[in-house]
């Protein structure tokens, strides 16, 4: 190689795959060449076995030594389902020839030459999760899927159809002192671009790396000013970040080559090893939070080896929540006026919507960004970004961040962040999550369907006590302190989506998997007064590396247990009165205490979610901890 970087610094990653179809993630330190070769058997003759060109491989250079790799490989020939199919790239440049597993040797397991996956079109498992926070103090649940690949590697009946990532897949806003330094290396030693903006004290990349605000007092150069004054005193006069609200912004990522360096290092460890976290740039008042911190990053260093395989091994979709962008993005209308009319602050959010497209959307259904990928692609150079602004407003404008998965059962993901129901009574008031416009196509593609699992990042059937504190915060005008976002919240979505549950021709079954809450749940739903309805499960799995205050968990619990009891009149309060709710406890596999308290339906520990579905239909929904427990949800009652 040219330089001493690893050739592959980040992935590979398999996303979307079906019998035609092969997606794949990974970002090099090289433009390299790039072959592939797919078989049944190390040894067997090739079912593919092709030079990429710009038919399959859109390769974007997003600094001097960093490319990112979109692969999209599509076979006129139908490919085996139910089977393990093993998969290789060589990596060419001009006087070298490296394959995959020369360059990352631990990219297999035990005895296995090549990695492998299996397409899957009908699901017997999966696995699901939300919320990785690098310096969170629980265990990382992700290392969990490469436990299960490795336990079910022989017997591709048993591996999970994919992984499903259903938001916080980093965060954005909540960045420890040490996952920047690590970033800023990052950026240097890639020669990540530079980039200028307006609006900001710091208004370029040298100038926010120099500025004594860099490292935990960002929140003093985030934007509180907004274009549109009279918005600004009216929905923001309370609070010193109106459009940057989260309590954790002290280190809130800002420009593109930050977003990038993130991703890299949340998937990967092969940066890692060339890090110095030792940083002198620290202030004398942040270094006993910046030493805490430092001993949480490298714990979560340390496991990014198996999560790196894992991902190599199965097929991996996502969908964004806030903190990919930022805590409370789009919450109200008032919130969007404020952070759009700012040119810093759009820049900040379009930034991190430009990396998930990159990092995360394109991945999904890459069909889907065909309009526009070529156009996305024209905005990066040798020379650095092109028309930054520009590129940010292609992405903004785009409604097609939602997407289905043609198995069975069919998965359909929903994008609950940018086509909101905005309030027109008062700009101040929670947006719908999904607006009418989308909620009318989701019924649309309901039609038919007998069995759906339908991924929403916040549970559509969630605690209600928890959901009444948001509706008090909500009347009292301030719905930004307490992230009001639920279904519930506002009424015309959720009007609509209850309905859609309710309607004759949308599937008799439904599994609803859901995070963002950063504690576990299962319930079952029916709906009251009619002989015939609909089953819905509502599965809950959050965090993957995150955890809710557990004593303030334990109070909301029993509160809602008694204000929200089966014969309770505040049932009737609630727009779910309809419905009656059949709870789960979380149980350790065999054997008989359950957690938190015998009563106890909230599971508070990082983990990863395994949803199994048997061929009648039956499911099993367990939790894999990062303490490396099995957890099962058995339904026990019947509750409002």
């Amino acid at each position: 190689m040219k330089n001493q970087l690893p050739a592959v610094i980040a992935g590979p990653m398999i996303r979307h795959v079906d019998c035609h179809q092969l997606t794949y993630w990974f970002v090099t330190s090289e433009p390299f060449t790039l072959e592939f070769t797919l078989s049944t058997a190390v040894e067997a003759e090739p079912l593919i076995d092709l030079v990429l060109t710009s038919d399959h491989l859109q390769q974007i250079q997003i600094g001097e030594h960093a490319f990112i790799n979109l692969i999209n490989i599509k076979s006129e020939q139908k490919l085996p389902c139910g089977q393990t199919l093993f998969y290789n790239f060589i990596f060419k440049n001009e006087d070298q020839r490296h394959a995959l597993t020369e360059l990352i040797s631990n990219i297999c397991y035990q005895n296995q030459a090549l990695p492998s996956f299996v397409i899957s079109t009908d699901i017997s498992s999966l696995m699901h999760g939300s919320c990785r926070k690098p310096h969170c103090e629980s265990n990382d649940g992700l290392i969990q899927v490469d436990r299960y690949i490795d336990k079910h590697l022989k017997t591709p009946d048993k591996r999970p159809a994919m992984l499903l990532l259903s938001g916080d897949q980093i965060y954005a806003d909540d960045v420890a002192g040490p996952m920047l330094v690590a970033i800023h290396q990052v950026v240097a030693i890639l020669g990540l671009y530079d980039e200028s903006w307006q609006g900001a004290l710091a208004n370029n990349s040298q100038a926010l790396l120099q500025s004594e605000y860099c490292y935990y007092q960002r929140d003093l150069l985030l934007p509180f000013e907004v274009a549109n004054k009279a918005v600004y005193e009216k929905f923001f006069a309370a609070s010193k970040k109106p459009i940057f609200t989260s309590v954790n912004a002290k280190n809130h990522l800002v420009t593109l080559a930050e977003v990038f360096a993130m991703y890299m290092l949340v998937w990967s460890p092969e940066l890692w090893t060339i890090i110095n976290l030792d940083n002198q740039a620290i202030a004398p008042s942040h270094q006993a939070l910046y030493q805490k911190e430092q001993q949480q990053i490298e714990n979560f260093s340390q496991g990014l080896t198996p999560i790196r395989r894992a991902l190599a091994h199965l097929p991996v979709y996502m969908i964004f929540d806030d903190h990919d962008v930022t805590d409370d993005w789009n919450l109200t209308r008032g919130w969007e006026e404020a952070a759009y009319n700012h040119p810093f602050s759009k820049r900040i959010i379009g930034n991190a919507l430009i990396g998930y497209y990159f990092c995360q959307g394109w991945g999904n259904a890459p069909d889907n960004f065909s309009h526009i990928e070529k156009e996305v692609a024209e905005h990066f150079s040798e020379q650095g970004y092109q028309e930054q602004d520009g590129l940010i407003n292609i992405l903004l404008e785009w409604q097609q961040w939602h997407y289905s998965l043609a198995t069975f059962p069919k998965v359909i993901v929903l994008d609950t962040r940018t086509r909101r129901w905005r309030s027109e009574s008062r700009a101040g008031k929670p947006s719908g999550l999904m607006d009418w416009e989308a909620l009318t196509e989701l019924q649309q593609e309901l039609i038919g369907e007998t069995n759906v699992i339908l991924v929403s990042p916040a549970p559509i059937y969630g605690v209600k006590l928890i959901e009444a504190i948001q509706r008090i915060f909500i009347f009292l005008g301030k719905p930004l302190m307490v992230d009001a976002e639920n279904w519930m919240a506002h009424k015309g979505t959720a009007n609509v989506i209850l309905n859609i549950f309710r309607h004759q021709k949308t599937p008799p079954n439904f599994i609803i998997l859901s995070g963002d809450v950063h504690y576990s749940f299962v319930y079952e739903i029916t709906h009251r007064f009619r002989r015939s309805s609909s089953k819905i499960y509502q599965i809950t799995c959050s965090g993957i590396k995150n955890q809710f205050p557990a004593k303030l968990l334990i109070w909301f619990e029993r509160l809602n247990r008694y204000l929200y009891a089966t014969y309770s009149p505040l049932n009737w309060f609630t727009k779910r009165r309809r419905m009656k709710v059949r709870v789960s406890l979380p149980v350790l596999e065999n054997k008989s205490e359950t957690y938190v308290s015998s009563r106890s339906t909230l599971f508070n520990e990082s983990g990863i979610g395994l949803l199994e579905i048997s061929a009648d239909g039956g499911i099993s929904a367990q939790v894999l901890t990062g303490q490396g427990n099995t957890v099962s949800f058995r339904p026990v009652k019947t509750a409002p």
